[in-house]
């Protein structure tokens, strides 16, 4: 089974059945979720992922509107597995030359994996922030990042994420940086007290999105907004293909 968002939920109605590649591929709708989310039952003969890499595209972001033309344009230099819906965004600014050159500075950089859900797309549309639904997020954090992570911690070092919540999630429920593959559905907002970070990197967002309530929660809606206003006057790149910033 595949579970997805549908952009016109309305008619893709139980039982549908939808045909891609002249047959390749084909999904039959067997359930229907709040959200536009339906989860599709996959026919196929040969290799699932194959199939995908044939027949699919790259999903963006409603904002982007020209095809890609190489689709590793709107993916991490550092991706490993599959299974994100979407690319990690604060992670697009680095490249293999300015990871070495921040290994060349002493730092050491450390991989966990997130796989990025179906909410990443989905703004806040809730008068009240509490009643807004967060999408669970697959993540996995190994024992070898966690000890060091968790030495880092002990000796005082800066912990600098690209990556916020699946680190504050882990800490959060563990009390500690804890080896684990599994989901997490953290919603952090202004209120929320950072146990695990102590800077983050990340883009300039689209409002009315749960990652400028992150950034807010970290530096304060204030300051944050600030920010936001000298990006704009100076005109600085917004969303997955904008300019990076550093929040200490």
């Amino acid at each position: 089974t595949w579970e997805c968002l549908c952009g016109n939920a309305r008619i893709v109605k139980m039982n549908t059945v939808i045909t891609f590649g002249e047959g390749l591929l084909k999904a039959k709708c067997i359930e229907i979720k709040d959200e536009g989310i339906r989860v599709f039952e996959m026919m196929y003969d040969g290799i699932f992922y194959e199939i995908l890499d044939q027949l699919g595209t790259m999903p963006l972001p409603p904002y982007i509107k020209e095809k890609l033309e190489d689709k590793n344009r709107y993916q991490t230099v550092y991706a490993k597995i599959e299974g994100s819906a979407a690319a990690p965004t604060a992670g697009l600014h680095f490249t293999e030359e300015i990871n070495q050159k921040i290994k060349d500075k002493g730092i050491e950089i450390l991989d966990v994996c997130l796989h990025v859900g179906l909410g990443t797309f989905r703004p806040v549309k809730e008068e009240n922030v509490l009643d807004h639904h967060m999408h669970s997020e697959f993540y996995m954090i190994s024992e070898e990042v966690a000890d060091k992570l968790n030495k880092a911690k002990a000796n005082g070092q800066r912990i600098i994420a690209v990556g916020t919540r699946t680190l504050e999630a882990n800490m959060k429920k563990y009390g500690k940086f804890t080896a684990t593959s599994e989901n997490t559905d953290i919603f952090i907002y202004p209120g929320y007290k950072f146990e695990a970070i102590d800077c983050l990197i990340t883009n300039f967002h689209l409002p009315k999105s749960t990652l400028l309530m992150l950034i807010s929660a970290f530096a304060s809606k204030e300051l944050i907004f600030k920010a936001y206003k000298e990006a704009v006057k100076e005109k600085y790149r917004f969303f997955s293909f904008g300019d990076s910033m550093m929040i200490l």
